[in-house]
């Protein structure tokens, strides 16, 4: 089977330091015909288990804590008996939306994740969150940058466990360095590439 990258979209609500925001997320879920990676679990299980259809999701990749992301992922794994990965460095994070509920496995840096015939590498891009990360698949010439880059600059920050001047040395140090034509999926709107973003902000 050939790997492949499938889509849908989820809309609900993202809330942190008091505030409550609508937003809809990118579902995006990594594998072939038979097994996949479901890439976050924000706001529906169902809108994930549409993309997924009948495959078997062998992990849920949580490119980061905040809860649009995350707020689905116990009980998607209770769905699909699928386990969750979380950078450790984001357990304060997914503490505030999953008090008594754990992950089951850690992500690190380099990290290598096998999915219908293909690898992503895990890339730990902290600044959005401490734990944030990204997953680059060569073979499909993308990278999920989750809430780290998207379409116009970088994520947000300037709120709790964010850092303006990490999240913007992650992506010129690590996303910016691979190839200028590969395709950015982000956590929210547009995809864009690593080369637009880096004529806009700059290496």
């Amino acid at each position: 089977m050939t790997a492949r990258i499938d889509h849908g979209t989820s809309s609900g609500t993202f809330s942190l330091d008091g505030e409550t925001f609508d937003v809809e997320n990118n579902v995006w879920v990594v594998g072939d015909d038979t097994e996949c990676l479901v890439i976050d679990a924000p706001h529906s299980v169902e809108d994930v288990l549409a993309v997924v259809g009948d495959r078997r999701v062998v992990a849920i990749v949580c490119t980061h804590a905040h809860d649009d992301h995350v707020r689905q992922a116990p009980a998607l794994r209770e769905a699909t008996g699928a386990p969750i990965l979380l950078h450790p460095a984001d357990e304060p994070v997914w503490r505030l939306t999953h008090p008594d509920v754990d992950p089951d496995a850690g992500l690190a840096d380099g990290q290598l994740i096998a999915i219908g015939g293909t690898e992503l590498t895990v890339l730990h891009t902290p600044g959005h969150t401490p734990g944030a990360v990204c997953l680059h698949a060569p073979d499909l010439g993308v990278v999920l940058t989750g809430d780290t880059l998207f379409n116009g600059g970088p994520g947000a920050t300037g709120r709790s466990f964010s850092d303006a001047d990490l999240i913007v040395d992650s992506i010129r140090r690590i996303l910016f360095a691979l190839p200028d034509g590969t395709l950015v999926l982000t956590g929210h709107g547009d995809s864009t590439t690593i080369g637009a973003e880096a004529l806009a902000l700059g290496r």
